[in-house]
């Protein structure tokens, strides 16, 4: 495949997937929306199935939406290296245009919301307990599961004996599921970011493209966790699965 057609794939599949993450968190946040109160939950569902809209419209390139899926595909030897700028470029441009499609959505609600300040959070994780050093390890623990999950997944073959179904019969819907039990069951001390294109795309556009009066600075001193975090625990998840690799 093209590196122009990687970064198309990966623009349009990672847009849809943050148009409708940060979007079910707006729904949640903003008043005057349908959502408005339904709680963490109902966020978690929204991601998690945000995720397989995203991936099947990204399948053409394995869909990877995620810089952290990326680098653990090329360490381990499924994706070269030649074509991992392209995949990164995507994420990003998707993530950034997924943050704005969000805010052309609720556009009306962001002007009505009384408290501006609370907005970024609709676009990016924050710490419940703001510690950095462990906030990276919470990061690190899900990203590994993520990113473990899909090394380790079975292929699915049909056999001559007949089908053989593992894991991977479930296709994107797999994926999805593992993102929503990441983010009910580990995503509460920091936000389960596991992506650095899903927080620091939105990021960006919060600080330097979405008008919104009266919104927060960024807070670049966290920005570094949820981008070092996701890397470091998709390349310990590579490294775990060649071990496991070499020895069978």
């Amino acid at each position: 495949m093209s590196p122009g057609a990687i970064i198309v794939w990966e623009t349009l599949g990672t847009a849809v997937l943050l148009l409708l993450g940060n979007g079910v968190v707006a729904n949640v946040v903003l008043r005057k929306n349908n959502g408005f109160q339904a709680g963490t939950l109902f966020i978690t569902f929204g991601w998690g199935f945000g995720v397989f809209a995203g991936a099947s419209i990204a399948a053409p390139t394995g869909a990877h939406l995620n810089p952290a899926v990326t680098l653990g595909l090329a360490i381990s030897g499924k994706v070269s290296w030649t074509v991992v700028p392209y995949y990164l470029v995507g994420e990003m441009l998707g993530a950034i245009l997924g943050a704005v499609l969000c805010w052309l959505t609720y556009k009306l609600q962001f002007d009505d919301h009384p408290n501006p300040e609370e907005t970024l959070g609709i676009f990016s994780t924050a710490p419940q307990i703001r510690n950095k050093a462990w906030n990276l390890v919470t990061e690190i623990i899900g990203t590994f599961v993520l990113v473990g999950w899909i090394l380790f997944n079975p292929v699915y073959k049909n056999a001559s004996s007949g089908p053989e179904f593992g894991n991977a019969a479930l296709g994107y819907a797999g994926v999805a599921f593992v993102v929503l039990v990441i983010g009910i069951s580990l995503g509460g001390p920091t936000g389960y970011a596991i992506n650095p294109a899903r927080d620091l795309g939105p990021r960006l556009a919060y600080a330097f493209l979405l008008p919104i009066k009266g919104k927060r600075d960024p807070d670049w001193g966290y920005s570094w966790v949820p981008v070092v975090g996701p890397l470091v625990g998709a390349a310990l998840a590579a490294v775990v699965w060649l071990g496991v690799h070499n020895l069978t």
